[in-house]
């Protein structure tokens, strides 16, 4: 026997046609309330069965209908707005995941500002408010038990997440504060909450449930960069119900596990940066680093490898969260294998920015805290050698803050890692940086008592005990004695204390008087003393006494070259270099020869040859400038006038107090008198000759000469770095001290064919010496002569300088020097006119700016818009170094070219040269390629 036919789809349609006809309010009333019998809330409702097929098949239809029939007159039908609130009735205490969808639908489909569109975003504001999203993602948890429609739960789980970009989309300015992103966000947090204590409260009772849909919904919402919004509310809550549930922790952890692998990233992220620790965060995660292979890839990689977002706090979670479990700590060694490893690659160091290297420091320390000393013993060989190639690399770098990081995270290692060795200990500043990295590295993770990564580290700062009052005596009468006496009676504070500001110390050694008892003092005594007070008195000796000392000049230079700290003397080095700075003043020619030859010399530290460097500069500096056998005043030491004042009152009687008071009256005085005088002008001071100008080459060109030349110890192209950026730097210092000198145009000319040999080098600090030193050159040579001796030379750094200025983001100041300079030649923009050039060097009319450019015949540089590079990395292969070394000594006139044999025949070299000096560009024309300086400038 068939079954009844079901009165449900009769009552539905004739439902929606009194509905979508009538306009009488009574009618409307009844019928509304007849439906609503269906969703169970009157007192007559209907049987389960029918209650199911009306919200399966019927309960969308009549949403539409009730949709569309909204409008001002249609609620008023009926007074006091019981219409209205019947009809929202429908939309709140049906399905939730069909009214959602139904009013997203009817928001979507208006077609602009309207009452309707109004009132329903009104109602979905409600919605939320509510609660009906936390059914709404219940509902759908429930059902996953059950078979399900796929699109269906898509659909919804676009509009959930999306729901603020519609809103706003369609409302525009008029939008409502419960669909901003900062709102929604956090209340799609709560409504999380909910439906995860409704999942565990149906456990609890025997029921089936999954957590696929919420998680799907987390994910989505990290994808679209909202982590901080839900996690925020999210973490706090589960840290509090997972600390004392296990059932709510499973939860959890079942929440992260069913993440789509594409959200994976953005959930883990967020989680790392809200969890307040790594026991939190053990408790929402528990071991999915483990089972998930996307996971182990963010927590273990991408997180400390590839991103440096991450704060030290958030570094500490997520290193303790490895080590807060057996089955995770194996991860952790792996970790800092990997991270030594890394820390430890020159490529990475070159390549990678400072932040990403503090990130990658810090992790290792943490990592080391975490492991205990038979997990590093096995390892332990593998560490130290990451660890030592890691330390040369960075000492190596051209970049102090690299060095100075390599110093403190070396300390830190070998002393974790070889506790029984020599301690491994360096020289460095203390700074905010050096501080943070020690406290790391010192901090005792909680609960873990059997490392000891920083007992040795934390044992060196430990505060002495706090004293009793009792043990706090003075320090100069024994404790017995103080016990037995009267304090009134020992009372010595009726006394004045002597004033002993002004006493020195007493040397038993005399300070040299002449520089070779100076010479010897250094060279041959073994009395400490008398040695630095040869090295104090040094420099006034040889100022003093300029003729002796040009006869052991050269010896004194290298006794001071050679020099070390016997004992510890305040400003060893300042002393020192000052020291040789007098006497390359005073014997520039031979003591400059002797210092260029040995910089190329074996069995030198880079810090000597850096040394060298430094003295050639400031020599150079304080020959060029007026008065250069004149000492000048020390800093911070007092004028004449201020020094006799000085004097005057510290012979009146009284303390040092009155001496400085009369000090400041007399400066005060001096400061607002105002001097009238009569009779001609005040005289500068007088002028010298540049003693720079006669010796300049004796500084340059030795510096030149064997730069490609590889030592056993020493390779400037190599990986000397740093000596070649400092060389670079003091060529461009001294080309600047040259200027007006009649070797400038020489020196200019070598020093552009060096900066053309090293155009393309790989590391900055060299890239930005070479651009110092073509800004030198063009501040030291007159334009007249840039014109007439080298005109090619500006065309090929015109060129490169070009390709300088196009891959970087501001202009460089040595470029536009280029411009102005090439500019008011006419060269920078190909110029065909003849106007000559002015006395200073500047034509006299505006430069022609319609002409192509000349271009060189061979493409000098590698095509533009190569990727992944700032500077060009194309050279040619292989080059005689011989023919380069001939192109840099003779300065006057071309080298010869190299054949095409002496070309196949070269041994390649890391930086390659040109061989025979530069290449020529070739003139656009024959015609116009003249034979002499001037018919090429015009020609230009």
């Amino acid at each position: 026997m068939e079954p009844a036919p079901s009165r449900v789809p009769l009552a539905v349609r004739e439902a929606i046609h009194a509905l979508s006809s009538s306009e009488d309010g009574d009618h409307i009333f009844c019928t509304l309330g007849s439906l609503k019998r269906y969703l169970g809330e009157t007192e007559r409702p209907a049987l389960p069965g029918e209650k199911e097929e009306f919200a399966s098949a019927h309960f969308s239809r009549v949403l539409r209908c009730l949709a569309s029939r909204l409008s001002p007159a249609w609620l008023e039908l009926l007074p006091d707005g019981r219409l209205e609130e019947l009809w929202a009735s429908f939309f709140l205490e049906g399905p939730a995941d069909q009214a959602f969808l139904v009013l997203m639908e009817a928001i979507e489909g208006a077609a602009g500002p309207s009452f309707r569109l109004m009132k329903i975003v009104q109602l979905l504001a409600r919605f939320l408010r509510e609660g009906r999203l936390a059914v709404l993602m219940e509902t759908q948890c429930r059902q996953e038990t059950q078979p399900c429609f796929p699109l269906l739960r898509e659909t919804l789980l676009g509009k959930v997440v999306a729901l603020p970009d519609h809103l706003g989309n369609r409302l525009q300015r008029e939008n409502l504060a419960e669909f901003l992103p900062q709102n929604y966000f956090r209340l799609l947090g709560e409504e999380v909450i909910r439906v995860l204590q409704a999942i565990v409260d149906s456990l609890q009772g025997g029921l089936d449930s999954s957590v696929s849909f919420v998680s799907q919904v987390l994910g989505k919402a990290c994808i679209h960069g909202r982590q901080q919004e839900i996690l925020g509310v999210l973490v706090p809550r589960l840290a509090v119900l997972t600390q004392g549930s296990c059932l709510h922790q499973r939860v959890c952890w079942r929440l992260v596990e069913q993440v789509p692998d594409r959200a994976m990233e953005a959930v883990l992220t967020g989680l790392v940066e809200a969890a307040p620790g790594p026991e939190v965060l053990s408790r929402l995660l528990g071991n999915l680093v483990v089972k998930n292979k996307k996971a182990q890839f963010v927590m273990t990689r991408k997180l400390l490898f590839l991103q440096s977002r991450l704060t030290t706090p958030m570094l500490q979670s997520l290193l303790g969260y490895l080590a807060t479990d057996s089955q995770r700590r194996p991860l952790l060694l792996q970790v800092l294998k990997e991270l030594l490893e890394t820390w430890g690659s020159s490529s990475a160091i070159r390549h990678t920015p400072l932040l990403q290297q503090r990130h990658v420091s810090k992790a290792i320390l943490i990592c080391l805290v975490h492991l205990r000393e038979p997990e590093l013993r096995d390892s332990r060989d593998e560490l130290l050698a990451s660890m030592m190639a890691g330390v040369k690399c960075r000492l190596d770098s051209s970049l102090p803050p690299v060095r100075h990081l390599g110093m403190i995270v070396a300390e830190v290692i070998s002393a974790r890692i070889h506790p029984e060795g020599p301690p491994l200990k360096f020289q460095y500043e203390e700074d905010e940086l050096s501080l943070e990295l020690l406290a790391l590295a010192s901090h005792q993770p909680a609960g873990d008592g059997a490392s000891k990564a920083g007992t040795s580290l934390a044992a060196a700062t430990a505060e002495p005990p706090a004293e009793t009052p009792a043990e706090i005596v003075d320090c100069g009468v024994p404790q017995a004695r103080l016990a037995g006496s009267d304090s009134e009676l020992d009372s010595d504070d009726e006394f004045v204390p002597y004033d002993m500001s002004g006493d020195r110390e007493l040397k038993s050694s005399k300070a040299p008087a002449y520089v070779r008892d100076c010479v010897e003092a250094l060279t041959m005594s073994e009395d400490i003393e008398r040695w630095e007070a040869a090295l104090r008195a040094l420099e006034g000796l040889v100022y003093r006494n300029s003729t002796a000392t040009r006869e052991v000049s050269v010896e004194l230079a290298k006794v001071l070259l050679h020099l070390e700290e016997k004992t510890c003397v305040v400003g060893f080095e300042r002393l020192r270099q000052r020291a040789l700075v007098a006497v390359t003043v005073t014997d520039p020619a031979r003591v400059a020869d002797y210092l260029t030859s040995q910089f190329y010399a074996l069995n030198y530290s880079l810090r000597q040859r850096m040394d060298i460097l430094d003295v050639l500069t400031l020599a150079a500096q304080e020959l060029s400038g007026p008065g250069c056998l004149r000492r000048a005043p020390q800093p911070g030491s007092p004028s004449p006038g201020t020094q006799c004042l000085q004097v005057a009152a510290a012979s009146q009687p009284g303390s040092a107090v009155a001496s400085d008071w009369r000090v400041v009256v007399e400066e005060r005085i001096r400061s607002k008198t105002r001097w009238l005088s009569k009779g001609g002008p005040r005289q500068g001071p007088a002028g010298s000759p540049n003693r720079f100008s006669s010796v300049a080459g004796h500084f340059f060109f030795p510096l030149l000469q064997r730069f490609d030349r590889p030592l056993v110890t020493f390779d400037l192209l190599g990986d000397d770095q740093l000596v070649l950026g400092r060389l670079t730097h003091t060529l461009g210092a001294l080309m600047c001290l040259a200027v007006n000198t009649t070797v400038a145009v020489a020196m200019g000319k070598a020093l552009l064919e060096f900066v053309w040999a090293l155009r393309f080098h790989v590391d900055a600090y060299v890239r930005q010496g070479l651009l110092s030193a073509v800004s030198s050159v063009l501040l030291s040579v007159p334009a007249v002569r840039l014109l007439e001796d080298l005109p090619d030379e500006l065309l090929e750094a015109r060129s490169w300088l070009a390709g300088v200025q196009r891959c970087m983001a501001a202009p460089v100041w040595g470029i536009q020097s280029l411009v102005s300079v090439a500019a008011a030649s006419g060269i920078l923009h190909g110029r065909q006119g003849k106007t000559p050039p002015s006395a200073n060097g500047f034509s006299s009319k505006k430069p022609h700016l319609q002409g192509p450019p000349a271009q060189p015949s061979e493409p000098r540089a590698p095509p533009p818009g190569s990727p992944g590079a700032r500077f060009a990395t194309w050279l040619p292969s292989t080059c005689s170094r011989e023919g380069s070394r001939r192109g840099l000594q003779d300065t006057g006139t071309q080298g010869p070219a190299a054949s095409a044999e002496t070309q196949e025949q070269a041994s390649p070299v890391r930086i390659s040269l040109v061989p025979g000096g530069l290449p020529r560009p070739t003139p656009a024309s024959s015609k116009e390629a003249g034979s002499s300086p001037e018919q090429r400038s015009q020609a230009l």
